[in-house]
């Protein structure tokens, strides 16, 4: 058994020993243990997965597609840049070496550079020549570099179809431009029709957030849903289990990933927040979300979007309720309610996306703060325009008009909060503290203070671009 596993046994028996309240320690004993139980079985798993016979060879394999193949970052030999790649996970099914073929059920990541698989969708079953390496990626048994073309064994089914017929539908209706772009991406988080440059502008202004599949993604739409169900269901019950629906049906839409799942867990806990009006009391359902995530893939535990999705949802929770409260004393409480989210959500996850990248824009609280009022409607409305598209094309496109000058204006928001300098700061544990420090002042200082500080330091900003 490795020592930090033993020290970690050795301090959960002594502070059960040493501590009054037994019962937190014995429940904190307890999910330590479930949850070194539940990694290590996984981890074993693949570790003695069939695959690792075959490391540094070539087979013949069938697979069953689990995500959308994606395009790969642009990669450079010289002065050229080199045919583009795709990259997807899959579940493998069969390996035939020539001498023996043995059946097993393992998930790897397959790259190819073969231009047909953009076609392909999960569920269909595909037969490729692969060599077979060892996977950096630790939810993974390993990586598979296909040798030649990509052959679909099946069709993709109706429901597989009916899903990218809409996504598809809400890509084509919303045009061309850095703020058509955005739509797929805050609806659906598709963000193949971004270029690299608006890319980079999304991450320097702190807004690539509104273009993944989050937790607010999920709380907009069941919120809406929830709102619609009204004029149906008299019963809390039923409209409760109609939103759910929804939810399930959503997850579908933008693909179960990892992420997904985890968006959809953390929206559960702002659905139960918001139906029973106590956003404190929530925390446990909080807690027991990150439980049911990490337990159901315990790679979670290790990946920052985890953190900041509890993080963004804690801060919906927490603090959400006081920026209403504060903005509402000079803005119109609607307005107030719009911008309160993002700046919570921003307010918590700062160290985390310091630790990260090591530094932290200035103007991503004033350009969260000035994209909040357009998420909702480009959401909702988006989010429409995408399951008409199929049967009223025309429809969708005109729902798209009413929403793109508001996807022009983040696009906007995004470019001008790009141009300001970033606060550079050292990654890891240091920036972590630092920033974590820095906030808990800021919220503890006076707000007179606190106001002052913010504008100077956006001030010096732009005076540096």
């Amino acid at each position: 058994m490795a020592p930090w596993r033993i020290s970690l046994g050795a301090i959960c028996f002594v502070l059960l020993a040493i501590s009054q309240k037994k019962r937190r320690v014995i429940v904190l004993v307890i999910a330590l243990t479930l949850g070194s139980v539940v990694m290590s079985m996984r981890q074993q798993s693949l570790e003695s997965s069939a695959v690792a016979n075959y490391f540094q060879s070539t087979v013949e394999v069938r697979a069953l597609i689990t995500t959308d193949p994606q395009r790969t970052a642009k990669r450079v030999s010289g002065q050229n840049f080199l045919p583009p790649s795709y990259s997807f996970l899959a579940s493998l099914r069969q390996i035939d070496s020539g001498n023996e073929k043995f059946n097993l059920r393992t998930p790897v990541r397959i790259i190819t550079s073969d231009k047909r698989v953009v076609g392909l969708l999960p569920g269909q079953w595909i037969s490729l020549s692969a060599s077979v390496l060892e996977s950096k990626e630790a939810r993974t048994g390993a990586l598979l570099i296909s040798r030649g073309p990509i052959t679909a064994a099946t069709q993709a089914s109706s429901w597989a179809k009916s899903l990218a017929a809409i996504r598809l539908g809400l890509r084509n209706a919303s045009g061309s431009g850095d703020g058509a772009s955005l739509i797929p991406g805050m609806v659906l988080g598709d963000t193949s029709l971004q270029s690299d440059q608006f890319k980079s502008d999304m991450r320097r202004s702190g807004l690539t957030h509104l273009v993944a599949v989050s937790g607010a993604n999920f709380a907009i739409v069941s919120a809406f849903v929830l709102w619609c169900m009204q004029f149906l269901f008299r019963s809390m019950r039923f409209r409760i289990i109609a939103t759910a629906i929804a939810l399930i049906c959503f997850i579908a839409l933008v693909r179960p990933s990892p992420s997904v799942l985890r968006a959809a867990a953390m929206a559960a806990v702002l659905l139960i927040s918001y139906g029973t009006r106590r956003g404190a009391d929530s925390l446990p359902a909080l807690g027991f979300a990150i439980a049911l995530v990490v337990v159901g893939d315990p790679w979670q535990a290790r990946e920052p979007g985890f953190a900041l999705s509890v993080l963004a949802t804690a801060g919906l929770l927490l603090y959400a309720p006081r920026v209403t409260n504060f903005f509402a004393r000079g803005v119109p409480k609607l307005l107030a309610q719009a911008a309160a989210p993002p700046i919570a959500a921003m307010v918590f996850c700062a160290p985390v996306i310091v630790a990260l990248s090591g530094f932290l824009s200035p103007a991503s609280l004033f350009a969260n703060l000035f994209a909040a009022p357009a998420v909702a409607p480009i959401t909702i409305t988006g989010f429409i325009a995408a399951l008409i598209s199929p049967l009223f094309p025309q429809l969708s496109t005109l729902l798209i008009t009413c929403i793109k000058p508001l996807a022009i204006w983040i696009a906007w928001v995004a470019d001008w909060a790009a141009g300001y300098r970033v606060l550079t700061l050292q990654k890891g544990l240091i920036g972590f503290l630092v920033i974590a420090v820095v906030i808990a002042l800021f919220l503890l200082a006076p707000k007179r203070l606190v106001v002052t500080v913010v504008i100077l330091v956006l001030s010096l900003s732009y005076l540096q671009r």
